[in-house]
This record gives C-alpha cells, structure tokens and sequence, in this order.
C-alpha cells in the first residue's frame, strides 16, 4: 500500500519541482522520495514519484505523456518505446510553486542526466495531442513525437494504444482581448486552470498570427487566469475576440497503461 508524502491543492499549478540532475557522489541525497510514492490533490488527482534518466538535453513540457515500467523507471512516450502493459500519465513537474502574479512555469530544458519526475495518472490535466482530436474518445494512441498522443476517429496501424483516458472536446475556446504590438491577452472569458487553455497550446484567432502559441498565463489569488502570454504579438485591437487553443487539451486519466498495438 503507498501512502501519499505530499499533496496539491491547485489542478495545473502544482509546486512538484523537477530534481536533479543528480550526480554520483556530489554529496546531495536523492531521490527525495520512495520510487513510486503516490500524493493527491483535487479533482480526482493522483500523481506517481519516478525516476527519468535523460541520455542526451531534452525539453520537457507540462502534459507531456510519460510510461514508466514496475521500477518507476518513467521515459518520454512514443510508438517506438512504448511496452504493452506498462502504465502511463503526463508530466507535471513544475521548475517552481506558482505565485500569486504567476502561474505554471512553461517548458523547462535538462541536460542529460538522471532526475525524478511526478507524473499523473489520474484526474483533470493538461495533455500533449496532435491535431486532429475527436471529443468524448476514452481511448489514444501512441505517435512518433516523444511525449505527444494522437486521438482520431479510428486507430491507425502499428500504434500503440492508450486507455483509458476521456478528451471533453476537440478544442478550447475563450474570449480576450487583443492590444496591437503586444503579446498579452487580457479580459478574459471562458479560461479557467481546469480546462485551459494551457501553456504551448497553438492558438488562433482575429488578430493572432499564425504559428502562435501559448508561453506563459497569470492566476489571481483565488487562481482565476488573468492573463495569457503569446511568443507573438497581436497584429490589431480588439474586444471579445474568439480564439481556439489546440494541441494541448484537458484530458481525464483513469489509471491510463498501453494496451495493446492497433
């Protein structure tokens, strides 16, 4: 039986910190927790401690999807390493806790080396997907991209699937407000830390150029998003302007593994 060390309390702005990398007689002890130590926070959470070892430099993002083997041995999922059997969940290390002018640090580059990760496997998170979603689908598939899951209407040959997992839908919509010159979308409506949008999601929209994503989002105390940073800036003024965030969405885990090759 594992007994949880720790907890969060806030779904998309949890204060795990990615550890490491971890050196061989430096005199700093790791892991900080048991291999496969379990803690849980809100919305049905769970989160699982493993160990990541990195042969070369490598950029993690929050949702990136993780298996790991029964030594929590956890590796970036593709099709080609994917093992039927093994469990699987998404990366949500963050660098830092969040602040109350900040939310979620974004993606964070490692050198080669050997850390430890949380990753989740149960409850509301952020999730890596390639174009293409079909909403109310319990079930994914492994791509070519580490880390990176596919959800079509139908399962394509040699993946690997993923289950079971739920997508509420193919997209994210909200509205904000665009300022000519700047990167920062304000006034917003329809955001919210449960269902995004979420860091490195592509965005679109009047206003927004293309190849725009999402690097950096801002919560009130209470965790409201306030704000939403671009790695573009808008290209007019505007009010209410619907935009659609894809390529990273909020998926539902249920204790996902591989089942089986399509």
């Amino acid at each position: 039986m594992s007994v949880a060390k720790t907890q969060t309390e806030r779904f998309g702005a949890n204060p795990f910190v990615v550890e490491g990398p971890i050196v061989a007689g430096s005199g700093i002890p790791a892991p900080n927790f048991t291999l496969g130590s379990v803690c849980w926070g809100d919305a049905e959470a769970e989160w699982v401690y493993c160990q990541l070892v990195l042969a070369s430099q490598t950029t993690l993002q929050p949702g990136q999807w993780m298996q790991w083997d029964k030594d929590y041995a956890a590796s970036l999922l593709t099709t080609a390493v994917a093992v039927v059997g093994q469990r699987c969940g998404v990366f949500s290390g963050a660098m830092q806790p969040p602040t109350i002018s900040g939310g979620p640090v974004g993606t964070v580059t490692l050198a080669a080396g050997t850390y430890y990760v949380w990753v989740q496997r149960s409850g509301q998170a952020p999730a890596v997907v390639s174009s293409g979603v079909t909403a109310n689908i319990v079930v994914a598939e492994t791509t070519t991209t580490a880390g990176q899951a596919a959800v079509p209407a139908s399962p394509t040959a040699t993946t690997k699937q993923i289950t079971p997992v739920s997508f509420a839908a193919a997209n994210k919509t909200f509205t904000a407000t665009t300022t000519n010159g700047s990167n920062v979308l304000t006034v917003l409506s329809g955001a919210s830390v449960g269902s995004g949008p979420f860091i490195g999601a592509s965005v679109s929209g009047t206003g927004i150029p293309g190849s725009t994503t999402i690097t950096g989002l801002t919560y009130s105390p209470s965790g409201v998003v306030q704000s939403i940073t671009l790695n573009n800036n808008a290209t007019a003024n505007g009010t209410g302007i619907t935009i659609t965030a894809t390529g990273v969405l909020e998926v539902g885990l249920m204790w996902p593994y591989i089942a089986k090759v399509n």
